[in-house]
């Protein structure tokens, strides 16, 4: 099953898609911020072209599980992407992911200016890696 995964930001949008199997994440180039509208269009074109079937979009708390002014923006273009597409979406905790992202690409040798570019994305295959491992894990469910 193929899965994508967005790190919605008023920037950037990152993106990642896992493989066929289900195990492995890649990120995808981000895309610019634009209005919802547009960025579901363009989303959808992405699910159709790939065949995805779930699709995470990350939903940033506070430190202490509350939500925020960028956690009403997620559920709003939750629910724009929502009417836009009928694979299934699910929000997720995406709580230090850019942080780990950004440490996974300082490990990488890459300095802190050519990480802006790629940050957003990097950050959605932290959110799906985690994930996909989680449900690797997972009992499987009674036939």
């Amino acid at each position: 099953m193929r899965i994508l995964a967005i790190d919605y930001g008023s920037t950037r949008i990152g993106l990642a898609l896992s493989d066929p199997t289900g195990t492995l994440a890649r990120p995808l180039p981000f895309v610019s911020a634009k209005a919802d509208v547009k960025l579901a269009r363009e989303i959808v074109l992405l699910v159709e072209k790939e065949q995805v079937e779930l699709i995470l979009l990350g939903l940033p708390r506070h430190m202490n599980g509350s939500l925020g002014e960028a956690a009403t923006l997620v559920q709003a273009f939750a629910g724009v992407l929502g009417q836009a597409t009928s694979v299934r979406i699910k929000l997720i905790d995406e709580r230090l992911s850019t942080v780990q992202a950004s440490r996974q690409l300082q490990e990488a040798g890459k300095n802190t200016r050519a990480q802006r570019g790629r940050i957003d994305s990097e950050a959605a295959a932290v959110l799906l890696q985690g994930y996909l491992d989680m449900q690797s894990f997972s009992p499987a469910p009674d036939a």
